[in-house]
């Protein structure tokens, strides 16, 4: 995909011209189950934007009060820096410089020769969501470009005040992240319900692009429910794009409606420079309340699982399944043994909303089911032979559908699907299962690697997690792989 890929609006990162970095363990430790909080709650303004009459002369009475709402973050790393050469006298480092003589011989680091440096890493956006200090932001704003969470988060408000953050948690999958200050009576953004908005409403970004300060711009929605793999094949998008001009720093900011509520978190631009170009995007404020509920009580986020592959429909598809529309999401198969198959849904079936709430596609409906808690009881509406049926679901849970037990350690795996066979050019009859995702600490990380499918265990088909790990013994097991175009054997010994 060439488009100089897209450019996500993270700040500019000092680098040190020093030795080797080693920094302080992160501050956004998950808490444990005894330390469990209570999920923020945050009130969705159902209200439907008015579309009809004149459009203002101007909008700064709106725009004064959103843009109080909105703050720069700033953060740092906190590293440990070893002078190996250790303190000179003046008159050894100009005889050094002038005069060509070597440095002085290495020697064992002593605990003197260590120092402690705050180094910053950028500058991004947040919203205050709530008065009492919590604040939405990108989960890239606060993170390194090593993926670790900074060690310090600042928060800079409107009125001058600048306070530290707690990172309550994030989600790189969404690439949503949730601070909190301790701060009252702050000015907050109310959220307005982004399943609400069209294409033409009109919108303004809020935020501190390339760290000159707050900035304000206008344009309108451009498009939504986007998908551009920003994020990677386990990421969850579903982005509302925008002409309105965003640029580096405006990530984690606020993209809000004519009436001055909140309807987007802002994330990613597409720029072949690195520049604004018209095409923006941000989050839902949807998918980031369900997040955000998450993440608050829980410093993670446990995604639901309901078992299906999923396809979108063309007109074509939903004239052969009855179907008035293209809207829904077809199924074109079932796992055994999940909570798709326990409520008795089929291969054909065409799921059409979920909790009432209409599924248009099969983007749509994947994110709908991850933003759900494990054994959530849903109710999911589908159309079987042109007659729409009900059926009620516990939805299980997506960790546990991706095997990653004690046998085969940081290792997860998924059944080869068509939706990979297309997005990876395998072979059509190839069949087993897909490395999804593999832990660079596992103890087979030299052996497997992610995107090799395993074809066989020991002689047996993989045709699902249960087969593979009945099939897999302590000892030498062999396994037969399709890797970049080739198959072929590979010997994994376990414990």
């Amino acid at each position: 995909m060439n488009m100089n890929f897209l450019k996500k609006n993270r700040p500019l990162a000092t680098r040190l011209g020093l030795m080797a970095l080693l920094a302080i363990a992160p501050v956004c430790a998950k808490p444990s189950d005894a330390e469990v909080r209570e999920p923020i709650d945050l009130a969705i303004d159902e209200r439907i934007i008015e579309r009809e009459g004149l459009i203002p002369r101007s909008f700064a009475p709106m725009i004064g009060e959103a843009k109080q709402a909105v703050v720069s973050v700033h953060t740092a790393r906190v590293v440990r820096v070893f002078n190996q050469q250790g303190p000179t006298s003046p008159e050894e480092e100009m005889l050094r410089r002038f005069f060509g003589l070597p440095p002085s011989p290495r020697r064992a680091p002593r605990e003197e020769d260590i120092e402690e440096q705050r180094v910053p890493q950028g500058v991004g956006s947040g919203v205050i969501v709530r008065e009492d200090g919590y604040i939405l932001t990108n989960s890239h704003v606060i993170s390194g470009r090593d993926g670790e969470s900074a060690d310090e988060v600042l928060v800079k408000l409107n009125d001058g005040r600048e306070l530290p953050a707690e990172i309550l948690g994030r989600d790189p999958k969404t690439d949503i992240a949730v601070l909190k200050i301790e701060a009252d009576d702050l000015p907050s953004l109310s959220l307005a319900d982004s399943d609400n908005i069209e294409v033409g409403d009109i919108v303004f970004a809020v935020g501190n692009p390339m760290g000159v300060g707050q900035t304000v711009t206008q344009g309108i929605i451009s498009a939504t429910g986007r998908s551009i793999g920003i994020y990677g094949r386990e990421g969850y998008e579903n982005f509302i794009q925008t002409d309105a001009s965003i640029n580096p720093g405006n990530s984690g900011g606020a993209l809000v409606d004519i009436d001055g509520r909140l309807i987007g978190i802002n994330s990613a631009i597409l720029s072949q420079s690195g520049g604004n170009i018209g095409i923006g995007f941000a989050i839902p404020t949807n998918l980031a309340v369900a997040i955000t509920g998450q993440l608050t009580a829980f410093g993670e986020v446990k995604r639901g699982f309901l078992g299906v592959q999923p396809a979108d429909l063309d007109p074509d598809m939903a004239e052969a399944f009855g179907l008035d529309s293209t809207d829904g999401a077809l199924i074109e198969s079932v796992e055994e043994d999940t909570a798709a198959e326990r409520a008795g849904l089929e291969i054909g079936d065409v799921i059409v909303e979920i909790n009432g709430r209409t599924v248009r596609n099969a983007n749509q409906l994947r994110i709908r089911i991850a933003q759900l808690r494990p054994d959530s009881e849903i109710e999911i509406v589908y159309v079987r032979d042109g007659e729409r049926k009900v059926a009620e679901v516990a939805i299980g849970d997506k960790d546990a559908a991706l095997y990653a037990g004690g046998i085969l350690d940081g290792v997860s795996v998924q059944p080869v699907d068509q939706e990979l066979r297309d997005r990876y050019g395998y072979p059509d009859d190839l069949t087993g299962l897909f490395i999804a995702e593999l832990d660079p600490s596992s103890p087979h990380a030299r052996r497997l690697r992610e995107g090799m499918v395993i074809i066989e265990v020991n002689g047996v088909l993989a045709r699902s997690a249960r087969d593979a790990q009945e099939a897999l013994r302590p000892g030498v097991n062999r396994l037969y792989v399709y890797d970049r175009g080739r198959v072929g054997f590979l010997a994994l010994r376990l414990r």
